[in-house]
C-alpha cells in the first residue's frame, strides 16, 4: 500500500507543506489556487516554485499541476535529479493517482476494476486555454478510472483517476466528455455544477517513482481535503 513520509512543518515564510525533503528532491503539497510557476503579469508571480526557492534555493521545477488542482508536486534539488525525474515523467515511469468528485452516478465496474477513457485531446484555439476532444487533430490521451461510490444525496460520485498520458486539462476534459464534469470546474462544468463546490474537486493524492538518487522505489500520499 502507498505510504507517505512523515509530515514536515511548513516554512513560516513560505506557507508550504513539505511532505519529504532530502538532498535530491522535495515532495510538496500544493494548495488549490496557487500556480506552480510564475504566470504573465505582476499578479501571477506568487507561485509554488518561488515559495519553494525562498526556502530551498536549489529547488528546481520538474512538473506542474493546474492552478485549481491541489496535491502532490515534486521538485528536484540538483540538475541531475531534475533531469532524471523529468525523463521519468516523459517515459511514464512516474505513477500518479488523483481523487475527484464528479456530477452524477458513474457506473461501478465489477469487482472495482479499472476502466479506461481513450479520447484524443486537442487545443480549442477559439476558446483558449480550453481543450477539446478532437478525433482528427487530437493527441492520443488515456485515463484509467474507477468509481469509489455514489452519493445519492448530492448526486455525485467519488472517482479515482490515473492518467496514462499527460495532456493539459486531461482529467477535466475526459470526465466532462463522459458527461460527468468535476464539481467546481470553472472551465468544463456548467454554471450550476461550478456553484456546487467552492473549488475544483480534484486532488493529486499519490505519486510513485524511482528515487533519482538512491534508485529505490518510493511512494507518497496526500489525502484529499474534500
Amino acid at each position: 500500500m502507498p505510504q507517505s513520509e512523515p509530515d514536515r512543518a511548513p516554512g513560516a515564510a513560505t506557507g508550504l507543506q513539505c511532505l519529504h525533503e532530502d538532498s535530491h528532491l522535495l515532495v510538496l503539497a500544493k494548495p488549490t489556487g496557487l500556480l506552480c510557476v510564475p504566470g504573465r503579469g505582476p499578479d501571477k508571480q506568487d507561485c509554488l516554485s518561488r515559495r519553494a526557492q525562498a526556502q530551498w534555493a536549489d529547488a528546481l521545477v520538474v512538473h506542474r499541476l493546474d492552478q485549481a488542482t491541489s496535491g502532490l508536486v515534486l521538485m528536484a534539488r540538483n540538475p541531475e535529479a531534475q533531469r532524471r525525474l523529468g525523463r521519468a515523467f516523459e517515459l511514464r515511469q512516474v505513477h500518479k493517482r488523483y481523487l475527484a468528485v464528479v456530477a452524477g452516478a458513474l457506473a461501478q465496474a465489477p469487482d472495482g476494476a479499472w476502466s479506461t477513457i481513450d479520447l484524443p485531446i486537442a487545443a480549442d484555439w477559439e476558446r483558449r486555454p480550453l481543450r477539446t476532444i478532437d478525433p482528427h487533430r487530437g493527441k492520443p490521451s488515456q485515463t484509467r478510472w474507477r468509481s469509489l461510490g455514489y452519493d445519492a444525496a448530492t448526486d455525485s460520485s467519488r472517482v479515482e483517476l490515473e492518467p496514462l498520458t499527460g495532456r493539459t486539462h486531461q482529467l477535466r476534459v475526459h470526465l466532462a466528455a463522459l458527461g460527468h464534469p468535476i464539481l467546481g470546474d470553472a472551465l468544463y462544468a456548467n454554471t450550476a455544477l461550478q456553484a456546487r463546490a467552492a473549488r475544483l474537486l480534484l486532488h493529486a493524492q499519490w505519486l510513485a517513482f524511482e528515487h533519482p538518487g538512491t534508485g529505490q522505489w518510493v511512494e507518497f500520499t496526500s489525502p484529499a481535503p474534500f
